[in-house]
């Protein structure tokens, strides 16, 4: 179901994006589609007109939702689920117009213009935002992954002095630490222990080694946690994933941020897992080309921390980077969830392409266990 947008809001809108009260004329709303994950995101649309005028413009609107709104909420483990619906921060993403975010963005970057906030009943919000033009997923060349590397960069050096650092309530690792114990540790770490469940036709063309080596590294998380709470620190982008890094077809040298969350200090390099493996978790991306974009990231961040000030350890972003990637994707990439679903070519084909996700996080994961 398609939210309805108040059409006085959706005026009031209009009105901030065009400069003045002008009758927006007649619109049409169109949703938007997308894969989210995200507990807090509800219908994205996006809203089209020609004013009175004469002038066309277009409005994207999120709606923000209450964690209980959520339809996936039965994939939360039971034992979780009370705590994850009352703490669950759905409204998280306006702190991107936030001065500790907004306000301490590298050159190159910005946020997207936010023209108005509406409060729905029952906990819910609609963010009407400026509607970026912006490069297609597929279009991302290995050139804009090493200028988001840098532009990461600089926002961790500019976001890890101690005001930005104290500016959360929440401890450093708290939000990381939270989503391994529940997503990974009680969602997914049990799926990979279950022989049954390896049983299933789409998990049993799956290279056996993968599971095993995933169980070693399970069994390595509390001290990959413990090792990244020991690192330089930040407050991250929290999901920098290229999808949420777009890039204006009309500016295509800056990146416009959107979508922040895990807004607690972590480990420098934490904003390269998603930036890596974004696009091949959507299947825009195989997992052959990861190597090769693996390979420049941690060079560039380095680079912008140190053009924003900081000189940073490459070693520590190195591990902040895979540490954080393991931890966060490397266990819940396998769409267990869809394991009830019927068996056809096309989700064949889907495990397949997961599997070859999982087994490169799983051999960075193996290295960083050497070291």
């Amino acid at each position: 179901m398609v939210t309805e947008l108040p059409e006085s809001e959706l005026r009031s809108a209009v009105a901030t994006l065009l400069g003045g009260a002008v009758d927006p004329g007649p619109w049409s709303t169109e949703p938007v589609a997308y894969e989210s994950g995200s507990p807090a995101t509800g219908d994205l649309l996006r809203v089209r007109g020609t004013a009175a005028d004469g002038r066309r413009w277009s409005v994207f609107v999120k709606v923000l939702q209450h964690a209980r709104h959520w339809p996936r909420l039965d994939q939360v483990p039971a034992d979780v689920r009370e705590w994850f619906v009352r703490d669950f921060p759905w409204r998280q993403e306006l702190d991107a117009w936030a001065e500790p975010f907004a306000g301490r963005l590298p050159a190159g970057v910005r946020v997207p213009e936010l023209y108005r906030l509406t409060e729905l009943p029952d906990d819910r919000a609609l963010l009407w935002m400026e509607d970026v033009d912006a490069v297609p997923d597929a279009e991302w060349t290995p050139d804009m992954f090493t200028r988001a590397a840098f532009a990461l960069g600089g926002l961790a050096a500019l976001r890890s002095t101690p005001e930005v650092l104290a500016s959360t309530p929440l401890p450093p690792g708290f939000a990381l630490r939270v989503y391994v114990n529940g997503r990974v540790l009680q969602a997914a770490v049990p799926v990979l222990s279950d022989d049954a469940a390896w049983r299933h036709p789409l998990l049993a063309e799956v290279d056996d080694r993968l599971r095993a080596d995933l169980l070693r590294l399970a069994d390595a998380l509390p001290a990959v946690l413990d090792r990244l709470d020991t690192l330089p620190r930040a407050l991250p982008h929290g999901d920098a994933s290229p999808q949420n890094l777009l890039v204006p077809r009309d500016s295509p040298a800056e990146f416009v941020a959107i979508d922040i969350s895990f807004q607690c200090p972590l480990a420098v390099g934490f904003d390269l897992g998603q930036l890596l493996v974004g696009l091949a978790h959507a299947g825009h991306l195989p997992a052959a080309a990861l190597p090769g974009i693996h390979a420049t990231l941690v060079p560039a961040f380095v680079a912008g921390m140190r053009a924003s000030g900081v000189d940073a350890d490459p070693a520590d972003v190195a591990y902040g980077y895979v540490g954080g990637l393991v931890a966060r994707a490397a266990f819940t990439s396998l769409p267990y969830e869809l394991l009830g679903a019927p068996v056809t070519d096309e989700l064949r084909a889907l495990f397949r392409q997961r599997a070859e996700l999982c087994r490169f996080m799983a051999d960075l994961g193996l290295e960083l266990l050497d070291r």
